[in-house]
């Protein structure tokens, strides 16, 4: 099981519950390690919490960051640009965001997330850092201002993607990676199964999302890094490969995509 090399390519690890199901981070890195989940970007939602997440993890070279500001986030605190920007820069970011567009829960301030989306896809072209895009029933304006925007000069990833063909193609066209999440393990899921059965393996990533969105068979249950491994092992079946082969594709492509270097 230790040959294997998967890596979580978005989790929230600031957000697990530390007070009654892990006992720290280490734990929920060693618990991930036990299962070859060896390398984990943890992805920050606001530039107001990304100290906090730096300092969670400063002690594990295993963690890549990633900053921006989510669309469900847009009205937390005010948008301090400057702060974001050197936030990008450090060495440990690896990716600008998440960033993107949400019009399902929160369409009244679709005219807030369109203009913080527009300035992080700047930003990353400046930083030259991909790009991690969270998109919900916006799927035209997600690629409208991706396209409009040149963000194939970043390059980035729609993650835990839910959507159809056409826009999973629109996303390839420009370069993009499409990132897989639990879901796919979902018994509705059978669109997004045949979206999967069509994206090349060399533009394919794995994540949890966690803690949210856990895979069968822990559904229901609040989601953790270590379960990416049965994330890659059913993409692997769709795809007809074996869990080795995936996960070693899938981490290739996570390294070529952030730049990480083992």
């Amino acid at each position: 099981m230790n040959n294997l090399f998967i890596i979580d390519s978005h989790c929230h690890l600031d957000s697990l519950d530390y007070d009654t199901r892990h006992k720290n981070v280490d734990e929920v890195l060693d618990n991930a390690k036990a299962r070859g989940v060896q390398h984990f970007i943890s992805i920050c939602t606001t530039v107001g919490r990304f100290e906090k997440m730096k300092q969670l993890t400063a002690h594990r070279p295993e963690v890549s960051l990633s900053c921006g500001v989510h669309p469900l986030n847009v009205e937390e605190e005010p948008f301090d640009y400057e702060k974001l920007f050197e936030f990008v820069q450090d060495p440990r970011v690896v990716a600008v965001g998440e960033t993107g567009l949400d019009y399902h829960y929160t369409p009244e301030t679709k005219a807030l997330q369109q203009s913080l989306f527009e300035q992080q896809i700047e930003m990353a072209k400046q930083v030259n850092k991909p790009l991690i895009v969270h998109t919900r029933s916006a799927r035209e304006d997600t690629m409208h201002f991706l396209e409009k925007g040149n963000a194939e000069q970043c390059g980035g990833v729609l993650h835990c993607f839910t959507e159809d063909w056409t826009m999973a193609k629109s996303a390839l066209d420009i370069g993009f990676y499409i990132s897989i999440s639990g879901i796919i393990t979902f018994r509705n899921a059978e669109e997004l199964r045949d979206v999967v059965r069509k994206v090349p393996l060399d533009r394919l990533l794995v994540e949890t999302d966690s803690p949210y969105l856990a895979p069968i068979p822990y559904r229901g249950k609040p989601n953790q890094p270590a379960y990416v491994r049965e994330v890659c092992e059913y993409v692997a079946t769709l795809k007809g490969i074996s869990l080795e082969e995936m996960a070693q594709i899938t981490t290739q492509n996570v390294k070529n995509l952030f730049k990480i270097n083992q």
